[in-house]
Parts: structure tokens; C-alpha cells; sequence
């Protein structure tokens, strides 16, 4: 069943991002379906579609295909407040991977110019890669949206310096980030390289670096809401 006809399991933050802007377009076809498709394993021969790939691709693509939506966020870029709307589509892309793991297949994801393509996994991951690697950047589809809805929920918030500015990670900002009291962890919406911490007055996103390196380094955003919140922010940066 389309995500759009089946939200269970979505915490109430998320129905109301999909609620507000999300959609379904009929999205293209993305070619033949994938029990016929002929793919390259790992020695470079081709071979038909492994099983668990068209099992795992064509659950993405009944599950997601045709759906957007659009996720606000605010940052400091150059010392000025940024606000940017970023929009995203689940349609199935051309190119299917081999990977230590499983499988890979690309699909369209954020619409930026983008030198990755964004992928999905055969044990659910969600990453972006170059055709050679698999970088996780969220643990499953679900977790995604959950980030992307707590992204918008706080967009509203003031976004602080030394948490990030054009992908450069910052130790500063990791460091005041773990001296922020009263946060806890938004499970729905974290995995291993991808995590949000959230009290009434501070939201931290801490996120690992979109690269093959290894290992990752870790970057956060940062954002306060009201003075409580930016005197909690500014005791955890004192003396960095």
C-alpha cells in the first residue's frame, strides 16, 4: 500500500509534514520491472536480477512511487540566517549496484545538484553513493522522513554558528552539542549516522559526513527557541 494511504508507525510529527506538503505524482516507470532486468554482480558479469533485489525494489517502488513533499529548514550561512525549502521525490532511478552487503538501486531523492546519486539498500539503509560505494546516510526510509519532519518542525527555531556552515563539520559544535542538558534522543527519527536530540528549548542534529572516508567525521546543527534556549546554548559553547 502507498505510504500516502498507510501512515501507521509515523509519529504524529510526520503525518503532519506528509499532511501539509506531501503528494503523489504518477512518477516514471523507471524501466522495465526489475524480475527482468539483467544487472552486473560484483565480477562484472551479467546475471539476472537477484531475488532480493526485485524483492526490495519493487517494495519501494509500490510503497513510495510518485511521492513528495517539501521540508523546511533554517541555518546561519556566512554569519546570515538562511531559510530553505528542500524538496524531495521517491521515484525509482536507473542503476542497480552490487554491494558487500546485498544490493543497491538509485532513486531520485532531494532535488539539488547533487555529484552523489541518493540509493536505497536491499537490508533497508538508505545512503547516497558514486557506483562504487554505499554511504549510509539514514537506517531505513521511515527513519528519513522522521528526520526530514523534526528538520521542519524546528526550522522555525534560530539556528546557531559552529554547527554548520556549507557541510564543514565543526568540533566546536559536537563538543557544546554534548554539553546541552535535558535533551532526548527522537528514536523514530535517528539510526547510526543520523541522529536528532531534542528538549523543549534546543534541537541538535548530529549527522555523519556524506563521504567514503573512514572514518566519518561527525558534524551537528544546532538550534535554540526562545531565551532559555539560547542561554543553554551559549553555557554550552563557553569556553570552547
Amino acid at each position: 500500500m502507498h505510504i500516502l494511504d498507510d501512515l501507521d508507525g509515523f509519529s504524529d510529527r510526520a503525518r503532519e509534514l506528509l499532511a501539509r506538503t506531501g503528494r503523489r505524482e504518477a512518477g516514471r516507470a523507471a524501466g522495465v520491472p526489475t524480475d527482468l532486468l539483467r544487472v552486473r554482480d560484483r565480477t562484472g558479469r551479467l546475471i539476472p536480477a537477484p531475488t532480493e533485489l526485485v524483492v526490495s525494489r519493487e517494495a519501494f517502488r509500490a510503497r513510495y512511487r510518485g511521492l513528495r513533499y517539501a521540508a523546511r529548514r533554517s541555518a546561519l550561512v556566512g554569519g546570515r540566517r538562511r531559510d530553505i525549502v528542500r524538496s524531495w521525490e521517491f521515484d525509482l532511478a536507473d542503476g542497480v549496484w552490487p554491494d558487500g552487503r546485498g544490493w543497491c538501486f538509485a532513486w531520485t531523492g532531494e532535488r539539488v545538484s547533487s555529484p552523489v546519486n541518493f540509493l536505497a539498500h536491499t537490508d533497508g539503509r538508505i545512503g547516497v553513493g558514486d557506483g562504487a560505494a554505499f554511504i549510509e546516510v539514514a537506517a531505513s526510509v521511515s527513519r528519513l522522513i522522521e528526520s526530514h519532519a523534526v528538520m521542519d518542525a524546528v526550522s522555525s527555531w534560530d539556528p546557531w554558528p559552529g554547527s554548520l556552515e556549507a557541510w564543514v563539520p565543526s568540533d566546536a559544535g559536537v563538543l557544546a552539542a554534548e554539553r546541552v542538558e535535558g535533551l532526548t534522543p527522537v528514536a523514530e527519527a535517528s539510526g547510526p549516522h543520523d541522529t536528532w536530540l531534542l528538549s523543549d528549548h534546543v534541537a541538535v542534529h548530529a549527522f555523519s559526513s556524506w563521504t567514503g572516508e573512514r572514518a566519518r567525521r561527525r558534524a551537528v546543527r544546532i538550534w535554540s527557541r526562545g531565551e532559555e534556549g539560547r542561554r543553554q546554548v551559549r553555557a554550552a559553547f563557553r569556553d570552547l
